[in-house]
């Protein structure tokens, strides 16, 4: 039924606005990368974005249709990873303010100062790495020190709502961040601590596209069908994503990561 009701939608929205086969096909396949990976690790931005930007979209519409499109995705990958998440209920009570706090503040700073972070977000990344390459040692330290609270100490609170405030803003590889930051904050395996990833992710993308379709003009016709083919690849990158191996998760992870940056620096 709601594939039925989106189907509808797309294509009152392509007939009002002649979009061609090829552009839809486009944002599209743009979605369903995205949604997968998001699921996995976090990092699907770097496909939709560009992917609309080449279709003539300026970049600041780009990035938040790309925000609340995506959104759909998110919480396919929080369905997707809803036996994860058992357990958790209390933690991401604790969590969640932080992140959705994080969020409103990135999409305000967006729609303020469009180019506050040009020039720091790669290296943002390639800290985000380093944390998650370091992880088990400084994990282990801080379990020493008692400093791994099973509801997150006030450094990881902080570290969620700087993270939430990148995801509001723009969000590439913003997953890669906030893994790291859980991982070694909390005692808990690669997997739940994925499924936690998603929930947080979506608060943040959700609050911060609340502030963009009051305040921002959104391209709907693209958030249509970014949101259906994210819904379908979170669905998809959970399948594939909770059968991994932590070893192999965190390698995906660590490549991943590194990736984005490379492309980050060097366009």
């Amino acid at each position: 039924m709601h594939h039925l009701v989106f189907g509808h939608l797309i294509s009152t929205a392509l007939a009002s606005h002649h979009l061609d086969a090829l552009a839809v096909l486009a944002v599209l396949a743009a979605g369903l990368g995205a949604g997968t990976i998001n699921s996995i690790v976090g990092s699907g931005s770097l496909i939709t974005f560009p992917t609309l930007v080449a279709l003539g979209v300026s970049p600041f519409v780009a990035n938040i249709t790309n925000c609340v499109g995506i959104t759909g995705g998110n919480a396919s990958s929080i369905h997707g990873y809803r036996r994860e998440l058992v357990g958790q209920k209390e933690r991401m009570r604790a969590l969640i303010p932080f992140s959705a706090a994080g969020g409103i503040t990135g999409g305000t700073l967006l729609l303020v100062r469009p180019s506050a972070f040009e020039g720091v977000v790669p290296w943002l990344i390639i800290l985000a790495v380093g944390l998650v390459i370091v992880q088990p040692r400084l994990a282990r330290y801080l379990s020493s020190r008692g400093e791994r609270q099973p509801h997150g100490s006030t450094w990881l609170k902080v570290g969620l709502f700087a993270s939430g405030v990148y995801g509001g803003y723009f969000g590439a590889a913003q997953g890669v961040i906030m893994i790291a930051l859980l991982a070694i904050g909390l005692e808990e395996s690669l997997q739940r601590i994925n499924g936690l990833k998603n929930v947080l992710g979506f608060v943040a993308n959700f609050t911060a596209g609340l502030l963009f379709i009051i305040f921002a003009h959104v391209n709907w016709v693209y958030v249509a069908i970014i949101a259906v083919s994210s819904i379908v690849g979170g669905q998809l990158g959970a399948h594939i994503g909770r059968r991994l191996p932590n070893s192999v998760l965190r390698s995906i992870i660590i490549i991943a990561g590194t990736s984005v940056a490379i492309k980050l620096l060097v366009t």
